[in-house]
């Protein structure tokens, strides 16, 4: 799977989150010892930001461009890539196969992914990946 490389986006097809957009961090095409199948790190969004229109007030529009992120292991099977990327630099050393053995590693990278994500959607990049799937 020579498409699934860093910063593509692509929709989880199966699970709790399916549906949702997530940009692959870190791709496994052979697998390690606690997931022996090809798999990839993802950081996702959980909850995609609410509208904004131009007569909100500031405060408004703070609240409403939150969003939540969630992390995952999850199976090239139930990945399906988009043609989109996104550049995040800054979440390659956040998230690795270790993250996921603590909780408190795991809200620590959530926070980051967090900051980055919100960071991308107020400066207008990558519309795309803040809206919800439509159908």
């Amino acid at each position: 799977m020579k498409f699934m490389k860093v910063g593509r986006v692509a929709i989880v097809t199966r699970g709790r989150f399916a549906g949702k957009k997530v940009v692959i961090i870190e791709p496994k095409e052979t697998g390690v010892k606690s997931h022996p199948f090809p798999h990839a790190l993802v950081a996702g969004v959980e909850r995609y930001p609410s509208k904004v229109t131009r007569r909100m007030g500031k405060a408004r529009v703070a609240k409403r461009s939150k969003v939540k992120p969630f992390i995952k292991v999850v199976n090239y099977n139930h990945l399906m890539p988009t043609r989109y990327t996104v550049e995040l630099e800054g979440l390659k050393g956040v998230v690795s196969h270790d993250t996921f053995k603590e909780v408190s590693q795991r809200e620590d990278a959530k926070k980051n992914i967090k900051k980055a994500l919100e960071e991308r959607y107020t400066s207008g990049k990558n519309r795309w990946f803040f809206t919800p799937l439509r159908f």
